[in-house]
């Protein structure tokens, strides 16, 4: 097949790091090839070289079998290479037309013509079957649409080879579905696609070929259908891994935290948070399933302090911390693993070993009077490097130069070390690989074995079932319905996660499975229709006696 990538020996360098060595990647023309690994085994890095954002030192790049020097996004944009980046550059308060259009706007008279944009949006999106109106704001739509109008502002701009980075990371199981249909009826029209993702099961589904780099270097490249899920983590990580939650039964204490009646209104005056119930034990975890921007934000918000709740009460065993300080809300032992590392977990520009104890720098081990005792943190800081395989050149480094899954695991080492009562963990592995996360969880499950309660704030459902005890199903800020872990399933979250009942659930299991049975019934009448007929035996015809009349 025609290739229409070729990277050959690339290798990009940063200080301390080599982040690609001498890597060889090629992609043909329509199909779907996932690049893997780690966190920090240079994915993103290889794939901002190809999209222009950042120049090899070494090697060569081949577009349609032309060799290209690919100096800016804007040249890869002519080539027809678009990527889509694990964080959405979409203007919220953009419509999605003003969006697709950005920086490359039809004009009539030395205006924009919107109209003209309207029309070729609408177009463009009733012929790849997407639910998108043209006119709506960014900020009012849901994250699956809105990475439909990046996958639209690609195509907008004839992009034949799209690059998605984490392109699942935020979205329902149904959106993903969704997603891969996209994805395929692209190929079939001869498109090209790459995706970075950490998700087994998903590149077992939708991808054709798959290539796994490991410490910036390629280690292996396989065909999706000539290997499993077990063979993909192992060359990974280098090592067997663990794809189960190993965890073993335990029994909840007493309440930890309790929720009642909790209310809280944004700057517009929306109820974001309505009428919020639910308890926390002490030795379980309990699962919040949702689909994104449904309140889970403003309540972890909430319950950590950044937020203050219009009405309502957070018990802390049995004493009230609603309203308060961030600062005495740690204090008093609650510890929380943000949902966005950059704008709530890290100070970026700080080192390692500052960000290490961040919302714990005024505990006695850490400071000397008005000083800090920065021997005893850098010691700390190195141990959690260590305990949390968080891939750096030291602990003085900035935060930022690590990559995003190792960034991730630092916040979270950071939280779990604090030792808490209740331990808030949202979007714990969000960007992380299988190795890391199979980590994570061990941790999680630590804590909650320790009698802690954890509460687990995840849009991986999955991971909700797999590690909670109990699980909150949250929509439209309420909990529609709390159930036992055993009693879940993705199809039942899935129907309660968009504003159904268990009513509705058990009558879909009903449409489900008389739609099963009527399947099997005409399969098994087309069978006898088919079925080669058996010819009908001829009645057997006596023959004359030889001798008589």
């Amino acid at each position: 097949m025609e290739k229409v990538i070729e990277m050959k020996g690339i290798t990009k360098i940063f200080p301390g790091v080599i982040a690609n060595e001498k890597v060889d990647f090629d992609l043909l023309k329509g199909e779907i090839h996932v690049l893997l690994g780690e966190n920090g085994a240079g994915k993103t890095t290889l794939m901002n070289v190809l999209y222009g954002l950042y120049q090899q030192e070494e090697g060569s790049l081949f577009v349609n079998g032309k060799e290209e020097k690919i100096g800016s996004p804007a040249r890869a944009i002519e080539l027809g290479i678009g990527m889509i980046h694990q964080h959405f550059m979409l203007v919220d308060i953009f419509t999605v037309t003003e969006n697709i259009i950005l920086g490359n706007e039809p004009l009539k008279g030395g205006t924009v013509d919107m109209e003209q944009a309207r029309k070729e949006v609408k177009a463009l999106a009733d012929r790849y079957g997407f639910q998108i109106h043209p006119d709506d704001l960014i900020k009012d739509i849901t994250v699956g649409q809105q990475q439909k109008v990046e996958i639209l502002k690609a195509l907008y701009r004839n992009t034949d080879i799209l690059i998605l980075d984490e392109p699942t990371a935020v979205l329902t199981p149904q959106e993903i579905d969704e997603l891969e249909i996209i994805l395929r009826n692209l190929t079939k029209e001869g498109k090209s696609v790459i995706l970075i993702t950490h998700k087994l099961k998903e590149i077992m589904r939708m991808s054709d070929r798959v290539t796994i780099l490991r410490r910036g270097k390629v280690v292996g490249q396989v065909a999706t259908g000539e290997t499993d899920i077990s063979e993909l983590a192992e060359l990974m990580v280098g090592r067997k891994v663990k794809l189960f939650v190993d965890k073993e039964p335990h029994e909840p204490g007493e309440a930890m935290l309790c929720v009642k009646g909790l209310n809280y209104k944004d700057e517009r005056g929306v109820l974001k948070v309505k009428n919020l119930s639910f308890t926390a034990r002490r030795g379980e975890i309990l699962g919040i399933a949702g689909v994104d921007g449904n309140g889970q934000a403003e309540l972890v918000d909430l319950l950590t302090g950044l937020l203050k709740p219009a009405s309502g009460s957070i018990l802390l065993e049995g004493e009230e911390v609603a309203g308060k300080s961030c600062a005495k809300i740690i204090e008093e032992g609650i510890s929380s693993i943000p949902e966005d590392r950059h704008k709530r977990g890290l100070v970026l520009d700080f080192p390692l070993y500052e960000n290490a104890i961040l919302g714990q720098h005024r505990r006695k081990q850490f400071s000397r009077g008005i000083s800090l005792n920065y021997p005893f943190i850098k010691e700390y800081t190195r141990g959690l490097i260590r305990d949390f395989d968080i891939r750096t050149p030291s602990d003085s480094v900035p935060a930022r130069s690590l990559s995003g899954g190792n960034q991730q695991k630092l916040v979270a080492a950071r939280e779990i070390s604090k030792d808490p009562k209740v331990l808030i963990a949202a979007q714990p592995t969000r960007g992380l690989d299988v190795g890391a996360i199979e980590y994570i969880h061990k941790r999680i499950i630590a804590e909650r074995d320790k009698d802690k309660a954890v509460l687990l704030v995840s849009l991986e459902l999955d991971e909700v079932m797999a590690l909670s005890d109990r699980i909150a199903v949250i929509y439209d800020g309420e909990i529609q319905t709390i159930l036992n872990a055993e009693e879940a399933n993705e199809h039942k979250l899935g129907i309660l996660m968009a504003g159904g009942t268990l009513q509705e659930e058990r009558k879909a299991e009903v449409l489900k499975q008389e739609a099963k049975e009527l399947r099997n019934q005409m399969a098994q009448e087309e069978a006898s229709l088919t079925a080669p007929s058996t010819p009908r035996p001829q009645p057997q015809m006596k023959e004359d006696h030889p001798h008589g009349k």
